[in-house]
């Protein structure tokens, strides 16, 4: 029912803008169509990684190693992973949601969602580059330490 009233609210504004403005309203949704041409390669192949892994791992492998009972080894596979993974927030989420219903822990999504966002070790060359090594590394190490902080605020949030 939220997903059908957001539609509903978007559509109205959408409907709205166009009669306020046709040609502002057309060049908005043209841009935004490029934006998601440009997002959609990212995102299928994403969704197709997901996809396999989920088919590949069963639930119970899931639960085995990312899932509530994995502990503190769980959360640190869970941010390694996060930390060496690339992928887009806007893939991440329904990602971590997928997992989450599929016997990962909450403390464990939250370390690699955390990690996802914060940690670049794809990028860290780059990142080297521009910022200088001492930096990159001092950077990376802290986002690294200060997930796991998230995951277990998230797992004590939980438990209340």
């Amino acid at each position: 029912m939220d997903t059908f009233v957001l539609y509903a609210v978007a559509g109205l504004c959408l409907a709205g803008s166009f009669f306020k403005n046709r040609e502002k309203t057309a060049l908005a949704l043209r841009k935004a169509f490029k934006a998601f041409e440009g997002i959609l390669p990212q995102l299928c192949i994403v969704l197709l990684l997901v996809a396999i892994a989920l088919a590949v791992l069963d639930t119970d492998m899931v639960s085995l190693v990312i899932g509530k009972n994995s502990g503190v080894f769980g959360v640190f596979i869970a941010a390694v992973i996060g930390s060496i993974t690339l992928i887009p927030g806007f893939v991440a989420f329904p990602a971590a949601a997928a997992l989450l219903h599929n016997g990962a822990g909450t403390v464990q999504i939250a370390a690699f969602v955390s990690t996802l966002m914060m940690v670049g070790v794809v990028t860290l060359p780059l990142e080297m580059k521009y910022f200088g090594k001492r930096t990159a590394l001092l950077r990376n190490g802290a986002a690294f330490l200060f997930s796991f902080i998230v995951a277990f605020f998230v797992g004590w949030v939980m438990g209340l």
